[in-house]
């Protein structure tokens, strides 16, 4: 089911009645990604910007995995980390329901240095190189300078914020915006030069999850069961795809499509050109629910589930590959890397496994619930764990 979804701003900021009545073509023309002149954030080999590595959320990796993975170092925060890292210039960032965001420096784990925000940080943070964009679980979005942590300026939501922000550039004069979700059901848009509020998009629900981008067009799930499909210039809604239960996870945005996991146990791909519903995945295990974000890439679809297992699907089709069996649930997100995709799950482990197949290649114990996404960067594997520790896995 399609909607057009209410926008409950400024009534001076409400459309115009007259977009109710658009046509079939003319909904698709407002719906369809478009260049804005900007190259949006995507990793490199010494660069993984957001939690899912680019701003589509498609959680690929440009770098294979090293063949064998050894621990190199390890960082110990207050409590549980429960947040992803992301890197920029030898510098990895990450929060910690202690409170603080911490700078490490990737090579080693030394603490470079940490800002104390004063709530948990669950939420992953969001670098360009020369700033941290992070959420707090007191609704509070920060700004912080990459190489001193010093605040550059906050602003505050009604709400906490669970999910990781996003960065729109729209290129040429035109402002910079940090997008990004709080419980109180809004996606805020954020001058990222000054901290002050652009635009604002209201839902049913909670929003738990990060918001996507492909082109001007950000994407995001709500706890409202809807996949919300958005302008990026002006928070101009554009449909919301109703999934049918409510949705805890980001989406991944991968060749004009979006593919979203629900708490019914159902991964679906959605259309973003016409909002239409391509095709639905449905877990056959009851209690199956989808919190992990999926990893996409063109061959296939790799999610977690409550389940307790990694789900691999046909991109294209949506028809399913093969499972893997772990001993806990799964909302930690995959990552694709060449033929292989890594995850951690609820028992504990970090594994690796062939993309082709689902055969286990290599698994690590930490000992605790792993529920972040891991980073590949630098020759790593980063990723923090509920025992209040961030690994870094590599080639001795």
């Amino acid at each position: 089911m399609i909607t057009m979804p209410s926008n409950r701003r400024d009534p001076h900021l409400r459309l115009l009645p007259a977009l109710l009545c658009l046509t079939a073509l003319a909904c698709l023309m407002v719906l369809r990604p478009t260049p804005v002149g900007a190259e949006p954030l995507r990793p490199g080999p010494d660069f993984w910007p957001t939690f899912r590595g680019d701003a589509g959320l498609s959680g690929v990796a440009p770098a294979s995995l090293p063949r064998r993975l050894s621990l190199l170092w390890s960082f110990r925060t207050g409590d549980a980390v429960k947040s992803s890292p992301v890197a920029a210039a030898g510098r990895l960032y990450i929060g910690s329901s202690d409170g603080s965001v911490y700078c490490l420096e990737l090579a080693t784990g030394r603490k470079l240095w940490a800002y104390d925000t004063g709530a948990a940080v669950e939420a992953p943070p969001l670098t360009d190189g020369d700033s941290v964009y992070v959420g707090t679980m007191e609704g509070v979005l920060l700004r912080l300078d990459a190489a001193t942590g010093r605040k550059r300026w906050e602003f505050e939501t009604r709400a906490r914020i669970a999910g990781a922000a996003n960065l729109f550039r729209r290129g040429g004069s035109a402002r910079t915006l940090v997008l990004v979700g709080s419980y109180d059901g809004t996606l805020y848009a954020v001058d990222a030069e000054t901290g002050r509020l652009a635009w604002t998009y209201s839902t049913e629900n909670y929003i738990n999850g990060a918001p996507a981008l492909t082109g001007n067009l950000v994407a995001v799930g709500g706890c409202d069961a809807r996949l919300h499909v958005i302008s990026a210039l002006d928070g101009t809604p554009a449909a919301a795809v109703d999934t049918g239960a409510y949705i805890a996870a980001s989406p991944a945005l991968s060749g004009g499509r979006a593919f979203i996991g629900n708490y019914a146990d159902r991964l679906v791909c959605v259309e973003l050109g016409s909002g239409r519903i391509v095709w639905e995945y449905e877990n056959d295990r009851a209690g199956g629910a989808f919190f992990s974000s999926p990893a996409v890439d063109q061959r296939a679809v790799v999610v977690g589930s409550r389940d307790g297992r990694l789900h691999c699907v046909d991109a294209r089709t949506g028809v399913r590959r093969w499972t893997f069996e772990t001993g806990a649930q799964v909302d930690g997100s995959p990552v694709i890397a060449g033929d292989r995709v890594i995850f951690g799950s609820g028992d504990g482990r970090l594994t690796i496994l062939s993309l082709a197949h689902g055969r286990e290649l290599w698994s690590y114990e930490v000992g605790e619930a792993i529920t972040g996404s891991a980073a590949v960067v630098g020759g790593l594997v980063v990723v923090g764990c509920d025992d209040g520790r961030v690994y870094a896995f590599g080639e001795r």
